[in-house]
Formats: structure tokens, sequence, C-alpha cells
């Protein structure tokens, strides 16, 4: 059957990324096309540790109030890690992740819930956009471009049917295994770690009666000597009831041949009752796409990158991806994105994803083995305890300078040698390419919550000739313009500038300072990758 209309987005794969993407589309007034192979989210706890910024995402698709009450572990409870060594209750830990000591440069809270029930509210929110269409059921079997369209190839998983569709984009969302990704033969950067992992999801209350004494820990990693620096990674699901468990097993293991329970109970440090809900194996490797567009066809979420679970940033940076993407297909749709806009998607998301991977996961893993390689309490148990505590020191480093900034993108006025990447300093300090935090304004409320679907100029004390050239151009130019005047005293001067534009995604695309040279012309073809 061949769908005779070509649609604007279609978008393959209605997971997390697929479907948070719909709903940013729709939302801008764009008509797309979600197909998703499963009929409803398949109930595997993934994806769990969501951090500020994707609060702040959930508030711009309109699902903050449903994603807290889908959460299955009360949110004063607290979300927190905890690393220690050899076993859970081998009496060596130290606190790790603790996201709050960041809150300050977002607007909005962290969230801790099971991928699945993530799907089921960003489904039932685009259900409510009348245009994002949803075919549940059907997968992707090919894709190919020409110059006016790409065409997608469909079936229906559970059935006989084929469809074709034509759309003006595609976009894969159809996690690690992508078929969009590999029908148009994006290369990728494979770090093998040539790591066979199991994954065991279990309920068991009498585990959470043993970490009772970790008060307001939803994840837990254990460090084991013989394990060459991977973890053995446990993580609340439902509070006082469900778990999951990630660790590396012999590459011969199977269902059969393998005690999942006792390796469990090793791993914990004391037995427990437990009932296993699901036993599932994985390959674990660091894979990133070298670019992120070929022409009509671009990918995003596990499609563009995936890692293990570490940290839980894959479906933070797939959310990521989406809200970076979403605005600029909008825009380009619309008429008043430049030509060299999408290419921005990959200039911008690419480095930080191959930042993260670097910087942040890998690290962690060679951080560890070389401890491991190196201490070892039934050896010197002064000189491992004293290396402990220096660990203990910078445990939370991951959480503070995980900062993903754009500093290096052609759409960016950042620096003359910036680069993009995931590192960084939080600041209230206004920084080109970086998110922008929230400060209070004069009549109540904070700049976070009047920024505009489109661009916003926050001008603070700023020449009204300033402000007046910005509206003037972006009338010219079409752009949405949201035009914010303030006094610059009262937290603004936190900002450090008198004049910030803000892109629609929060993030910031210039900073001015009264006196100096404007030219809003060449600042807002730039930011629209027209220029």
């Amino acid at each position: 059957h061949l769908m005779a209309d070509i649609i604007d987005v279609l978008i393959v794969g209605g997971g997390p990324v697929g479907m948070a993407l719909a709903i940013d589309l729709g939302q801008r007034g764009i008509a797309c096309t979600v197909v998703e192979r499963y009929k409803t989210p398949q109930l595997v706890p993934k994806g769990q540790n969501l951090t500020q910024r994707t609060g702040e995402h959930f508030k711009a698709w309109g699902v903050s109030e449903q994603i807290r009450a889908a959460c299955p572990i009360p949110h004063e409870f607290g979300i927190a890690g905890l690393t220690t060594y050899g076993s859970l209750l081998s009496g060596y830990q130290y606190d790790w992740y603790v996201r709050s000591e960041v809150r300050q440069f977002y607007a909005a809270d962290d969230e801790r819930l099971p991928q699945y029930a993530t799907e089921n509210v960003l489904r039932a929110r685009a259900a409510e956009l009348e245009n994002v269409t949803t075919i549940y059921g059907w997968k992707a079997e090919k894709v190919v471009q020409d110059e006016a369209a790409a065409t997608v190839i469909i079936s229906e998983r559970e059935g006989d049917g084929i469809q074709q569709l034509r759309a003006r984009y595609v976009i894969g969302c159809d996690g690690s295994n992508s078929v969009v990704r590999d029908s148009l033969h994006f290369e990728q950067d494979i770090d093998p770690h040539d790591k066979r992992m199991v994954l065991l999801v279990f309920q068991s209350a009498e585990l959470h009666e043993l970490l009772e004494r970790f008060p307001g820990k939803c994840y837990f990693n254990a460090l084991s000597p013989d394990l060459d620096g991977y973890w053995l990674f446990f993580g609340r699901v439902e509070m006082g009831k469900s778990w999951f468990f990630h660790a590396p097993v012999p590459a011969d293991t199977t269902l059969d041949n393998f005690d999942f329970q006792a390796y469990l109970h090793r791993s914990v440090g004391a037995e427990f009752k437990l009932e296993f809900d699901h036993i599932g194996f994985w390959d674990l490797r660091i894979a990133v796409a070298k670019n992120y567009r070929q022409k009509r066809v671009l990918i995003a979420g596990d499609a563009a990158h995936s890692h293990p679970p570490y940290g839980g940033y894959g479906i933070n940076t797939g959310f990521e991806d989406a809200r970076n993407l979403g605005w600029k297909l909008a825009a380009v749709l619309n008429g008043w994105g430049g030509k060299q806009l999408l290419d921005a998607y990959s200039a911008e998301r690419q480095p930080v994803f191959a930042s993260t991977a670097n910087d942040f996961i890998a690290r962690m893993i060679r951080d560890d083995r070389e401890f491991l390689s190196k201490y070892d309490p039934e050896k010197d148990q002064v000189a491992f305890e004293a290396a402990w505590r220096d660990r203990s020191r910078g445990s939370n480093a991951d959480v503070v300078y995980f900062v993903p900034n754009y500093e290096g993108s052609p759409i960016v006025h950042g620096g003359v040698d910036a680069v993009s990447s995931a590192k960084g300093q939080h600041e209230f300090t206004a920084r080109a390419g970086h998110h922008l935090a929230p400060q209070p304004l004069s009549a109540g409320g904070t700049t976070f919550e009047v920024l505009g679907d489109g661009f916003t100029l926050l001008a603070f004390d700023a020449e009204a000739s300033l402000v007046e050239s910005f509206q003037s151009v972006a009338a010219d130019l079409k752009v949405p313009l949201t035009i914010i005047e303030d006094s610059y005293d009262g937290g603004r001067e936190k900002y450090g500038a008198s004049a910030i534009l803000v892109r629609p995604d929060h993030f910031i695309a210039w900073v001015g300072d009264d006196g100096s040279e404007v030219d809003a012309a060449a600042i807002l073809n730039r930011a629209i990758g027209a220029a």
C-alpha cells in the first residue's frame, strides 16, 4: 500500500526519544507521524535517572505533573546513589551522583521512574496533539531517499501488512540496532568492550530492608576486584518491592548454566529472598555515529549513540537530541530556518556525546580499573582506606562538571577556538553555547517562565536601540522573537550581560553588553543557520 501524501516529518521509533520529538514538533505546529513496533511499552526498567535538565524538557512538553504522578518512588525519598567496594554491605561506601548539588542552575527537579512509565506519559501527551499521528505495531524495513523526499517501507509486526511512506524528513529514533541508520550506512565509531552483561529484574522486599541503612539512595554500584572496573549495578524500580541489576557475566552464560541468585547474593553481601521477573543479556560497547545527518534523514537517541547504563546519560542525552532537533526542523519547515540549520544539529550534538562517552562513561571504567588494580584492603588496608577517602571527596564530580555545551557550534557566537563538549562548569554567568540558568525577575517568577517558544531576547537595562534593532531584524527574517526587558539588578546581574539571545531550546546563541557594537542582522542570521 502506498501512502499518497508526503508527510512533513516521519519518526521511526516511538520510544521516549521519538515520542518526545513528536511532541516537540506537534506543539510547534508541525504535522508528524510516528511508527513504533510495539503496541505497548516494554516492561523492562531502564532509562530511570532523569536529570533536572530533562525536567525542564518535561515542562516544555506539558507533562511535568503526569511524570511526577507516575513516579513509583516517593520524591521525598531522594534520588542519589552509593558506591561500595566488593559488595553493597562491605562497609566501604560513599555517596555518589547527588544531583541536588546543581539544582539551582535548572528550573526543574530531577525525576526517577522506569522508561516504560515515561513512555506511557509521552504517548498520552502525543495523543492530545491533533497533528501527531501514531502507527503502533509496525516496524521499518528499509529507508531510501532522493532529492525530494525519503521513503520508508514499514511492515506490520504481527501481520502481513506492508506500507510505503514518503516524508520530507525521516528521523531514526529506533534504538541501537537502528534500521534507519543502517539503511543509510551512517558510519559509527565503536569502542567494543567485549563484555557480556546480564540484566536481572526481580522482586525483593528483603533487599529493601537490607538497604534501609542507606536512606535516600536509589541506585548502588559495587566495585568488585575481579571485574576489571565494570560495575555490579543495582537500582530501585518500585519502592520497597522491585529492582534491576546489571553486571558482567562469562561470555558463554545462558539462562540455564549460571546461578543468578547466588550472583546477586554475593554482590549484596547477604542472602535474601527474591523472585525473578526478567533475565536478559546485552553486549557492553560504546558507539557514536560520526554524523547525525544524511540529507533528509537524521538520527537521534540510541540510534545515534549507545553506551552502558552508567550514570543515566542515555535517555537524558536522547531527550536533549529531541529538544535540539525539534525547533530546527520546525524552523526549516516553517520557512525561517537557514540552509545550515539542520547540519548544526549534528555539529552540536555529536561532539557532546563523544565527550560524554570519553570524558565520563569510559573514564569511569578506566578510573575504577586503575583503582582496583592498585589498592586492595586485604593486602594494604591503610593505603586502601586512604585512597578510598580520596575517591569519596571527588565522588560528585561527574554531576558537577557534566555541562553539555555548544561553544564551538557554527550557529553560536562563541569563542574563536571554542569546542563543543560535555565538560564544563556550572555557572549563572550567561555564556554563548551554554544552557541558560534561571534567575528571578523583578515582577516575580523567573526568566525560565517567560522564555518564548521561539527565540527570546533578555534585555536588562539595555539600550532601546538594541532592542529595536533585534525586533526589526526578527520581523524581516520572520523569526519568532520574544522581548523581555528588566532591570540589571536583583539577581539578573549574575548573568554578567545586559543582552542575552536565548534559543528555543534554552541554550544561549549570543551574549552582549551595553556599549558594544551590535549587528542584530549578523547575530540572528547566524543563530538560524542562514549565515
